[in-house]
């Protein structure tokens, strides 16, 4: 076996590791080896996210200032002990009518797929065969608009979806934007959460025309806070909780309190900074999983 290679084995599986030296964020230098450990410190809060959920990585074979590329479909050395789920493929570029998913429920699955570079994780709101059991509202700011102004839209979210019983969860996106994560009952198809997240989106661009923008058009967007309900669309994935982002840095996406969205709302708090792999882990360490409550379900979405 080349001398960049050994296998390890992980909860019982046998897997081939390579390249562990190979810098992927060479602004830091974390190397792949560091992103492997990384991901199996976090797993034990990732997982229950990732569990039972299609999964699209993006791949970083070169490093994150080299190419990248999406990857759904099960690649071809794909071990036969990683769970594959066979299901439609709305939308697919390439044609296929249905795609061979690999859905990360264990430890040895995520760190073969760290050691394929795959850093960004992405999942849809609804786990196999089931109704969407997530809302996902994104918030993506408009020049000069930053992550202070996501704080005050996400405090409204959170207010105006709090008065019909739906509680919100935020996170950073590891990147400019933040995301509020709502779990719902799982009884409501896609189109349903959609129109609903629609909505209050349209209501809140209402009631605050200046700081919110709830339609894609770029040239409606400086200065203000697009809030993203389309995420909810069955075909759409977005970044799992503490998913490594393609940043210069090794940035995560990163769950918040409340506490510190309202102090980033009132410019307390450094409004551009991502948290890091090694302070995700140390938050984690310090404040266990503060998105733990999305998966204990939640309520039917109200009617229009």
């Amino acid at each position: 076996m080349p001398a960049d290679r050994f296998k390890v084995e992980v909860e019982g599986r046998s897997l081939e590791l390579s390249n562990l030296d190979k810098v992927l964020f060479p602004q830091a230098g974390f190397t792949k080896g560091e992103v492997i450990d990384y991901y199996t410190r976090i797993a034990p809060v990732l997982l229950p996210h990732l569990r039972d959920r299609a999964l699209t990585r993006i791949r970083f074979p070169n490093g994150v200032d080299g190419g990248s590329f999406f990857e759904k479909n099960a690649p071809a050395a794909t071990p036969g002990w990683v769970r594959t789920e066979n299901l439609p493929a709305p939308g697919s570029s390439k044609g296929r009518e249905t795609i061979d998913y690999v859905v990360c429920d264990d430890l040895p699955t995520l760190v073969w797929l760290a050691n394929l570079a795959a850093l960004e994780l992405h999942t849809p709101q609804w786990k196999i065969g089931a109704h969407p059991d997530m809302m996902v509202v994104d918030l993506d700011p408009g020049a000069p608009a930053a992550l202070k102004q996501c704080c005050q839209v996400a405090l409204l979210m959170r207010d105006r979806l709090a008065a019909d019983g739906v509680e919100a969860y935020p996170k950073t996106s590891g990147k400019k934007g933040m995301q509020l994560c709502c779990p719902i009952a799982g009884t409501q198809d896609a189109d349903v959460v959609s129109d609903y997240a629609r909505r209050i989106a349209q209501e809140l661009e209402k009631a605050h025309p200046k700081l919110v923008v709830s339609k894609m058009a770029k040239n409606l967007r400086p200065g203000k806070v697009f809030i993203d309900w389309s995420q909810n669309n069955a075909a759409k994935t977005t970044v799992a909780p503490y998913s490594l982002r393609a940043q210069p840095v090794p940035a995560a996406s990163t769950p918040l309190t409340w506490d510190e969205v309202e102090a980033g709302a009132a410019g307390k708090r450094p409004s551009t900074k991502p948290y890091t792999a090694t302070e995700v882990l140390r938050r984690v360490e310090k404040q266990g999983d503060l998105l733990a409550p999305l998966l204990d379900g939640g309520p039917e979405l109200p009617a229009r």
